[in-house]
């Protein structure tokens, strides 16, 4: 290992003389790009942020030159690296492509580097872009119809992956790096990019090998491993999470402490789904509002001991918080459990009453009971901030929902319920956002309640997008984990909904070696 850190550190010099030192700005462009598909960014952070700020000010001095001087895949790569990092850029830089159908599928039409970029490009529109939500779709209709001509060609992999696997809701680590078209002037770039990239990855699976095994091992010293309910729970399954949106290597700690309050969330939801009656989770939910276990002496003896791992879990987490920020987040860690147990709670209700609430009832409720926002909170307790964190912040998260942990979680209860009604797997039990809204609106189909919530959830990708440009007061080390959470709502269902391909559990064991049956 250590002879592999040493070529590490070569190549990586010969990578950041180049970025720091390159002229051209698009030239710059296309290694940031390439960077970023090689999941290798982390390295360069304040190379590429300094670099984009730059080229965010060249573009905004002059951008009718700036887009009448390059070439339309040019364009679209400069507005998508920029809007990822952060920099606003107007939509309206594409207004020269406003035209009928016909005269933009002769200009572009056999553009496939053109259309592809800047297909790529409208997925990350806001609220108001309709023009580029218009371009983006004829975009996808002209590449389907260039690959149904072109099946042969040495590109069509490519494009049917493009259209697939849009960059912008993927997470770098499961992306296959051979599928795309690189634009760098010298070949030997692309060898150093690639040289990285596998040592790199060879150092991130050695780290998520030693995780695994600190994971497992807490789990079961932890004993909920030891009652029978939760002795198939399978650790791995909540270490993706932690794996997928903490991408920096340097994150290991981060990942192994963020996996035991996601282990609980998945825990707890089981009690109140499957094992629990009413009146002993109102006594739980009780314990967990005093944060006491006193007055639970009724309680099953896997309840009682799913509280105390709850509170040792949480004390620690913010004593570790507290040794190192100098600040204890132990009041807003316990009000973002009391949240969730109380919409918990509320299903449980719902169900023990047979009702069906109204839809908009539901989906406020259902957005709680995903336990985002406790994932996202503890997160943002683990991540370095540049401004430290502030009582203002810790505030916003008390007090509500901020709109970017509000936007991951609808992502997330509206994609749950949809793929529940495509594959068939709802169970009744406690409903579903499309239930409830069939309930009202009786005229119309299953299909077109399904295309309504495809819609809805494709809107609150564009809030999202929104969250990422805004200033506000969150860190951008912050805005880029809730954003990495929602890819990983998308690949997770990509992989339930195709039955073509593995399970995803499986995957995330074939990317760290960890052996196909290990949990």
């Amino acid at each position: 290992m250590d002879v592999t850190y040493v070529k590490q550190a070569l190549i990586f010099k010969q990578v950041y003389e180049k970025l720091v030192k390159i002229e051209d700005p698009m030239e710059c462009f296309y290694l940031i790009d390439i960077i970023q598909k090689f999941d290798i960014e982390h390295y360069f952070v304040d190379e590429i942020k300094a670099a984009l700020e730059n080229l965010h000010l060249i573009l905004n001095t002059n951008p009718i030159d700036f887009v009448s001087s390059h070439e339309l895949y040019q364009v679209a790569l400069a507005f998508r690296l920029l809007r990822q990092g952060g920099h606003y850029v107007n939509a309206d830089l594409f207004d020269s492509l406003k035209c009928n159908k016909r005269m933009f599928e002769e200009t572009h039409g056999e553009d496939v580097k053109g259309l592809i970029a800047l297909y790529e490009a409208s997925q990350l529109s806001i609220e108001g872009e309709d023009h580029l939500n218009d371009v983006g779709y004829l975009c996808c209709e002209l590449l389907h119809a260039w690959l149904s001509r072109n099946q042969e060609h040495n590109e069509a992999l490519y494009v049917a992956n493009a259209l697939q696997n849009p960059l912008h809701y993927g997470l770098s680590r499961f992306m296959d790096r051979n599928i795309f078209i690189h634009n760098l002037k010298a070949e030997k770039d692309l060898i150093c990019l690639k040289e990285l990239a596998n040592i790199n990855s060879s150092i991130v699976r050695f780290m998520n090998q030693n995780e695994t095994t600190e994971v497992s091992k807490w789990w079961n010293e932890l004993g909920l491993a030891k009652e029978v309910k939760f002795s198939e729970y399978q650790p791995l399954k909540w270490y993706t999470w932690p794996m997928a949106c903490f991408t920096d290597p340097n994150f290991s700690e981060q990942r192994i402490e963020l996996t035991k309050p996601i282990s609980l969330i998945y825990v707890i939801d089981d009690i109140f789904d499957v094992h629990g009656t009413l009146d002993q989770l109102t006594i739980f939910t009780d314990a967990i509002k005093r944060w006491e276990i006193t007055g639970t002496e009724q309680l099953p003896n896997f309840m009682k001991i799913s509280l105390n791992a709850l509170y040792d879990i949480t004390n620690n987490f913010a004593e570790k918080v507290y040794k190192k920020h100098g600040f204890n987040p132990i009041d807003t860690l316990k009000k973002s459990w009391i949240r969730l147990l109380n919409a918990f709670m509320e299903e449980a209700r719902w169900l023990n009453s047979s009702h069906l609430p109204r839809a908009e009832d539901y989906l406020n409720n259902g957005i709680v009971s995903t336990g985002v926002h406790v994932v996202l909170v503890h997160a943002f307790f683990l991540l370095d901030h540049v401004n430290g964190i502030t009582k203002e912040t810790v505030d916003i998260l008390d007090e509500k929902f901020p709109n970017v942990i509000y936007s991951v979680a609808k992502i997330l209860r509206l994609s749950d319920d949809l793929e529940g009604a495509k594959s068939g797997d709802q169970n009744g039990l406690d409903g579903s956002y499309l239930d409830c809204f069939k309930s009202e609106h009786q005229d119309i189909s299953g299909e077109e309640v399904q295309r309504h919530v495809a819609r809805m959830i494709s809107n609150e990708w564009k809030c999202l997008n929104q969250e990422i440009l805004v200033t506000n007061k969150f860190s951008s080390s912050f805005s880029n984990f809730c954003l990495n959470a929602a890819r990983m709502v998308l690949l997770m269902y990509h992989y339930k909904s195709n039955s073509s391909l593995s399970n995803l559990q499986e995957h995330v064991k074939s990317l760290i070696n960890v052996g196909v049956g290990c949990n």
